[in-house]
């Protein structure tokens, strides 16, 4: 493996918020019914300072580098007052600057209780919203465990255009619990008009360790999940939508965040349970904060776990799975600059695929073909 040159790489930051006001029964990520019901200033406060403590031990990772995009995940990050986060960038910037035009996400629930006015937001810095709609038909959303109605969904995205945000990404499952092909595209319909900017539309799975792995809801058979892709991806591109990774529409530019992740570059990880992937001269290495947030709040700063290196043997596997998720690919070149590695081992993978029409014949890209993306899974397992 060649010696890498960490400041060619974007660096990313991944900050966790774990608190919900109620835990969804699909929801397999890392989130906790809030106490009492609602976020305490003094809770909000204590998590903010060990989030500052937890990225100043992050400081040698950047390498002389700074922070090209922000995404704030949960949880429900918007149950985090705008003043909060005004301090919070205060402090993080004095330790890692933020590029010049940083694109600072926040995803946000539509249930009004839950959050200040967007325009508070936008005010101290974070200029992309992604709001976690998840379906705008009532049924659904009693089904999905969400604690929004229709209405609220559409006058959030709709507040979130009057505070004077540009970039409004929704978020959108289908393939929902006895979801009908009408009911699928009405959800993108109004996602449509209601003003979203960029969709992020993706078929729900039954995860493990989900109260929908153990009450197993009928979902819709294969013939209706095909249908409701295919007519979904063809009323998208007719209402001008890009799909440039593999559940990712925009009508503006791509998501910073996300791109930097499918193009394997790297982001730093604070928050509980938050993953970090971090390029060193030595090779390229992956860490994660505890879980709970009560652990993670009861040892500042929160240590960095499994601080692991990815083997040379996994890692045409793991720079794979994300790049060939963007419809465009990447350029061949940040094969090598990114890994280390020799993109000539990998070349009669690569001939195979391209032979069999699962990948583009194209030396200068590593992209696969429609037929390619279709069957993705099985073009990965050719890099394992």
């Amino acid at each position: 493996m060649a010696d890498l040159n960490p400041a060619s790489v974007p660096l990313s930051l991944y900050i966790h918020m774990p608190w919900c006001v109620r835990k969804c029964p699909y929801c397999d990520f890392n989130s906790h019914a809030v106490p009492n019901g609602a976020l305490s200033m003094e809770l909000e406060q204590e998590y903010l300072q060990a989030l500052v403590e937890d990225f100043k031990t992050q400081v040698d990772f950047a390498q002389g580098r700074q922070i090209h995009s922000v995404f704030i995940g949960g949880g429900t990050p918007s149950l985090i007052s705008a003043q909060g986060y005004q301090w919070l960038f205060e402090q993080l910037k004095a330790i890692v600057p933020f590029e010049d035009g940083c694109e600072i996400t926040l995803e946000a629930n539509p249930g009004t209780v839950e959050h200040d006015p967007f325009a508070d937001y936008l005010a101290v810095g974070i200029n992309r919203l992604s709001i976690g709609v998840q379906s705008f038909d009532t049924d659904h959303l009693k089904k999905l465990g969400r604690i929004h109605s229709n209405n609220d969904a559409i006058s959030a995205i709709k507040n979130a255009h009057e505070a004077g945000f540009e970039r409004i990404n929704v978020d959108l499952m289908h393939g929902l619990p006895e979801q009908s092909i009408e009911q699928a595209l009405l959800d993108l319909k109004l996602a449509v008009e209601s003003g979203a900017t960029h969709i992020s539309w993706y078929q729900l799975t039954i995860e493990p360790n989900t109260v929908f792995f153990r009450t197993q809801p009928i979902l819709p058979v294969d013939d209706v999940l095909e249908d409701i892709q295919a007519q979904g991806e063809a009323y998208l591109k007719a209402n001008g939508y890009i799909n440039y990774e593999v559940s990712a529409w925009r009508k503006e530019k791509p998501s910073a965040h996300n791109l930097n992740y499918w193009e394997f570059g790297d982001y730093l990880a604070i928050g509980a349970g938050a993953h970090g992937k971090v390029t060193m001269i030595d090779g390229v290495y992956r860490f994660q904060k505890t879980r709970l947030p009560k652990d993670y709040l009861a040892k500042v700063p929160a240590e960095n776990l499994q601080f692991k290196k990815i083997e040379a043997d996994e890692m045409p596997f793991e720079f794979m799975m994300n790049a060939l998720r963007l419809n465009q690919g990447v350029d061949a070149k940040i094969y090598e600059e990114r890994t280390g590695l020799s993109l000539s081992d990998l070349n009669q993978r690569l001939i195979s695929l391209r032979q069999r029409q699962l990948m583009i014949n194209d030396a200068q890209r590593l992209a696969c073909t429609v037929q390619g993306h279709i069957f993705l899974n099985s073009v990965l397992e050719e890099f394992l």
